[in-house]
């Protein structure tokens, strides 16, 4: 597999923005307010307290009473101990903003719950006209029901403190509070330092992580970088059981452990015991390396592209006197026309029966040869198709209606596209809904196989192709795949159909793949080089996917 990998493997050393923001290098804030009450729109602020810390080191406090403008509630004062006598002369809330703002700075506001204090904290920059705060938060609360839930009856910061001796004990009083969540802070990050987590994103992530009962393998992904890639879950015995692709392999990969709860995945992690990786120069690498691997490895939890070898071409055999339609494995250069590849024999048999009922062509298998005339098929019998075994046909008018069905897969899709449109929507009005979801799946099929036609062909017919990327990345297509591959396919020991105006099947997933990324990313590219125009000349095609209030839809 040497040969795959050396076509993508540059050797750079990780640049800061590779490793993210380590947690040494941010700065937290750790912010408490005490209120009048718990409702951010009606209760007020009645005192601000801040604590500043980088790796460890306390860089400032801040702390003042603030005015609510209104009594505080007896039932508060038990709590807090702040009387209305004691903040009568302090200043508005408006007033202190601006000196807090410009302390806390571009700092991480951390609060145990830091979802109560940043929504007090807004309400009050929203009735003073100023703008909400969007900086990054970390939540304590969140973090302890993390990592220590099993060692604490309730994650209180008093009762935190308490088990965990911190060094300064809440009072309910902001600055102390605050001071007690600083503590509470620096022994979670140590915790979590265990799992892997060192930059600030992976912190942020990790009370996402619910108690995964394979958390412990975060560790596999402490040397993932935050670059465009290709990652390999490896079991014990070496073998590569899935592969995937990201445009940030650290956040990729450690979302298995929080958002995706798919059955399949438990399983994947528990088997996983190693996680390889190799770093792209850009997502469209990634995405064509992705392909490759999975061609080569058919890894066990893989689905798309694993079954390659079995995708089907629809042919035309132009080289009998009568043309049929047939569904193979394999394309030759036989001087048939072929369509495809698709994902399946059975899709193939779709698109078959999308055009025989629209076209007459001959269903029947036999070749045709004056000595072998019988009866007309039942298909002729009932008006469906011609049927040249029976004598009632001449070559000549035949090859008309062979020449009716090329120029519709070639140049005039709606030839066929319209009739089955047509028939579609005659049968859902006369309520046979299961023939015209039938007439849907197959037009479906067809259109779909057409318009990947088009789109391949236009990459392809360009030939050599030159767009340079955002920051000044350059990146080389021949024939629609990427210059530094086309020199050596996969090493698969796949066949290749070396026709030229028909995609392999070894290569069509990485073709889709680059017409993909230049469809999406075409407003971002600039082109550089082309030896032929890359466009098409072909309209849009209905998809027939169920819409709301349509029966079809319109696409490029």
């Amino acid at each position: 597999m040497e040969h795959l990998f050396a076509i993508f493997v540059y050797v750079f050393q990780q640049s800061l923005d590779d490793l993210g923001t380590p947690l040494y290098e941010v700065t937290f804030c750790v912010l408490d307010f005490e209120t009048t009450g718990g409702r951010r729109d009606s209760d007020m602020i009645t005192e601000v307290g801040a604590v500043k810390y980088r790796c460890g080191e306390q860089l400032g406090t801040f702390q003042t009473l603030v005015d609510p403008g209104r009594a505080i509630p007896p039932e508060i004062t038990v709590i807090t101990g702040i009387t209305s006598a004691m903040v009568c002369r302090a200043p508005k809330i408006s007033h202190v903003l601006p000196t807090l703002l410009e302390f806390v700075g571009n700092s991480v506001i951390v609060g145990h719950n830091v979802g109560f204090d940043l929504a007090f904290l807004n309400a009050a920059l929203r009735r003073s006209g100023r703008d909400h705060w969007a900086g990054s938060s970390v939540d304590t609360l969140a973090l302890a029901r993390r990592l220590i839930r099993d060692e604490v009856p309730n994650h209180k910061l008093g009762t935190l403190a308490k088990y965990f001796r911190l060094a300064n004990r809440p009072s309910h009083r902001a600055l102390d509070d605050a001071q007690a969540t600083a503590d509470l802070l620096h022994l979670l990050l140590e915790r979590a330092s265990a799992l892997g987590v060192l930059g600030l994103d992976d912190l942020q992530q990790l009370p996402k992580i619910q108690r995964h009962p394979q958390a412990t393998k975060l560790r596999l992904t402490e040397d993932l970088p935050r670059s465009p890639g290709v990652y390999r879950f490896v079991d014990r015995r070496g073998e590569v059981l899935y592969v995937g692709k990201a445009t940030n392999l650290r956040a990729r990969v450690r979302s298995y452990f929080s958002s995706d709860r798919r059955r399949k995945v438990d399983q994947l992690l528990r088997e996983t015991q190693r996680i390889d990786h190799t770093v792209c120069r850009s997502s469209l690498q990634a995405e064509v390396l992705e392909v490759r691997l999975i061609h080569q490895l058919r890894p066990r939890f893989n689905r798309r592209s694993k079954n390659w070898s079995k995708y089907a071409y629809v042919k035309l055999t132009l080289g009998e006197p009568f043309p049929r339609l047939s569904i193979v494995g394999e394309c030759r250069d036989d001087g048939a026309f072929y369509l495809g590849p698709v994902s399946s024999r059975r899709t193939a048999k779709e698109i078959i029966y999308a055009i025989e009922s629209v076209m007459p062509l001959r269903r029947c298998t036999q070749r045709v040869t004056r000595r072998n005339v019988v009866g007309p098929c039942v298909a002729a019998q009932i008006g469906t198709s011609v049927c040249p075994c029976s004598g009632e046909v001449s070559e000549e008018s035949y090859n008309a209606i062979v020449e009716d069905v090329l120029s519709a897969l070639k140049i005039h899709p709606e030839r066929l596209l319209g009739p089955l449109r047509d028939r579609m929507i005659d049968l859902a009005g006369q309520q046979r809904f299961e023939e015209a979801a039938e007439t849907r799946r197959r037009a479906s099929a067809l259109s779909t196989a057409l318009r990947r036609r088009y789109q391949l062909d236009s990459i392809r017919s360009s030939g050599r192709l030159v767009v340079e990327m955002p920051g000044g990345g350059i990146t080389t297509l021949e024939r629609g795949r990427l210059a530094e591959e086309w020199a050596e396919h996969a090493g698969s020991g796949a066949s290749h159909c070396h026709l030229a105006d028909v995609a392999s099947k070894n290569e069509v997933d990485e073709l889709w793949c680059v017409a993909n990324w230049l469809n999406s990313e075409a407003d971002k590219l600039r082109l550089v080089h082309c030896d032929r125009p890359l466009s098409s000349r072909y309209p849009c095609l209905d998809d027939f996917q169920t819409r709301n209030n349509s029966t079809a839809r319109q696409v490029s």
